[in-house]
């Protein structure tokens, strides 16, 4: 019997700094859409919102489908895309950390449902956020169950991509699967890389796809470590965890 295809998780880049698709405009910023049992999420939605929806629109991509958006942090290029997506007539509900500046939720509030987030609240049955975690900037990460373990979504993972990870482990337990997003790594040096490395290793994470804030050269090292386990990632890039 074949798996349903609703079983897929499939997760889209659909803006990044990182080129995959060369159809693609590449412009500095994040978002990812998650397609994962019936339910549509955009996390993060970039820093611009005609590049997303240009973007999505080449990847034949409707953005009325988006239930949920989930922003990573506060940051421009991470939020940017945001009321261009809210001009296309979506509602999605739209998870937010409570560090968020008191403007910011008012004006989303008159457009969207705004949902402050705790750890470990649920967005679908399957899909779940970190809370916010304010080592350094204040960020959350999303956190998706599958039956090859946790899938783990980073913006820009300011507070420590390997915290994040242990976060993930802590709340929900089970194999980390994947990481895939910004690892936001650089500013380190290379003895500093090869530590964090180890630590995914001690973690378990089983496969990478660094992106966006990582850094030519970490992006390198965790390349030569994982080989066949590193995904490439960067716009257009569409990784699929089977059931």
């Amino acid at each position: 019997m074949t798996p349903d295809s609703n079983d897929q998780l499939i997760i889209t880049v659909v803006y990044d700094n990182n080129s995959y698709d060369p159809r693609l405009k590449t412009e500095w910023g994040f978002a990812a859409l998650v397609e994962y049992r019936g339910h549509t999420i955009l996390f993060d939605t970039g820093g611009n919102g005609l590049t997303l929806l240009n973007n999505m629109n080449l990847m034949e991509i409707d953005p009325t489908r988006i239930e949920s958006v989930i922003l990573s942090h506060a940051h421009g290029d991470h939020v940017g895309g945001l009321d261009g997506l809210l001009a296309q007539g979506t509602h999605p509900t739209l998870y937010l950390i409570p560090s968020f500046s008191e403007d910011f939720k008012r004006r989303a509030a008159k457009l969207v449902t705004v949902v402050e987030v705790v750890p470990g609240q649920t967005i679908t049955a399957e899909m779940f956020t970190t809370g916010e975690m304010r080592r350094g900037v204040p960020e959350q990460a999303l956190v998706i169950k599958t039956n090859q373990g946790l899938v783990v979504v980073t913006g820009c993972a300011h507070p420590g991509v390997v915290q994040m990870v242990e976060q993930a482990i802590n709340l929900f337990g089970g194999q980390v699967h994947l990481v895939l997003g910004g690892y936001h790594l650089r500013s380190k040096s290379t003895s500093e890389l090869e530590a964090l490395i180890v630590e995914f290793r001690r973690l378990g994470v089983e496969k990478v796809a660094p992106c966006h804030c990582t850094g030519d050269q970490a992006i390198q090292m965790f390349s030569d470590e994982y080989g066949n386990d590193f995904i490439q990632a960067g716009v257009g890039r569409v990784v699929i965890v089977e059931p």
